[in-house]
């Protein structure tokens, strides 16, 4: 059936409107995604620093002096369980992304985030406040230019998935030996291949979350995609914190008092 002037004339408004709401659609969910992770991050940094400087301190840390007449700083038992725990939302997340309702995914978000705060907050104990927010605002200048170019650029960056988990995996493997070993050497390579790894997945995540939403657009009912949000805030909040202790390692300030 041949379209004749008048038909072609309707044809492309309605492509070029598709095309049009996707981006609104796009932009608007990419703000979310930005908007949960931000959220999340605020709510860990004021556990993270409520903890370091108000009575709770006693509750996750001890102060132990040494012969060189410096303070040690011990996490207690319920610091101990507050780095740990993490781990387990993160997995309680993963494996119930089907089951589990929009509901359910964003109090688990703040959860999640409310116990990152309280694992972290030792570096406000261990490293002076300027250095960690001087820290803070390269980390958040280094994401942001890395997310905007993973939006923007046309290059696939999907091959490298493959190579950054494998890094990832890694990464992981070589903190734990470097745990026994105690070598400065690999903690110094060990956290440059992190800044690295972080960047790069930065950049991955948000191709990604671009790609997932053109994909899936036209099939997910606004529940599912609210879930969805969530998902990839956490993907990104993830790479945000990881990101910003490992440029702690090289350019944080620690305190003089503290061993």
């Amino acid at each position: 059936m041949a379209f004749g002037p008048d038909s072609r004339s309707f044809v492309r408004p309605t492509v070029e409107s598709a095309a049009g709401s996707v981006d609104m659609g796009l932009r608007a969910y990419m703000l979310r995604v930005y908007n949960w992770m931000a959220s999340g991050l605020v709510l860990t940094g004021l556990v993270a620093y409520l903890i370091a400087n108000t009575s709770l301190q006693a509750l996750f840390f001890q102060h132990v002096p040494t012969a060189s007449g410096m303070v040690a700083i011990r996490p207690t038992g319920l610091a101990m369980l507050a780095m740990i725990a993490p781990l387990g939302f993160v997995m309680v997340m993963s494996f119930g992304v089907n089951r589990l309702s929009t509901q359910t995914v964003q109090t688990l978000f703040w959860l999640f985030c409310g116990v990152m705060g309280a694992s972290m907050s030792n570096i406000f104990m261990v490293f002076t406040g300027v250095s960690v927010t001087r820290v803070f605002f390269i980390t958040a200048a280094t994401f942001c230019t890395m997310s905007i170019w993973g939006y923007t650029t046309r290059t696939d960056l999907s091959r490298f998935g493959s190579f950054l988990m494998m890094g990832l995996f890694g990464l992981i493997i070589a903190g734990v030996v470097n745990m026994f070993l105690a070598s400065p050497g690999l903690y110094f390579v060990y956290s440059a291949v992190g800044v690295l790894l972080f960047v790069g997945l930065t950049m991955f995540d948000t191709q990604r979350i671009k790609a997932t939403y053109q994909q899936f657009a036209y099939y997910e009912g606004p529940d599912q995609a609210a879930k969805r949000s969530v998902y990839d805030a956490l993907n990104l909040y993830l790479n945000f914190i990881n990101l910003f202790q490992f440029l702690l390692q090289f350019m944080g300030v620690r305190n003089s008092s503290n061993d």
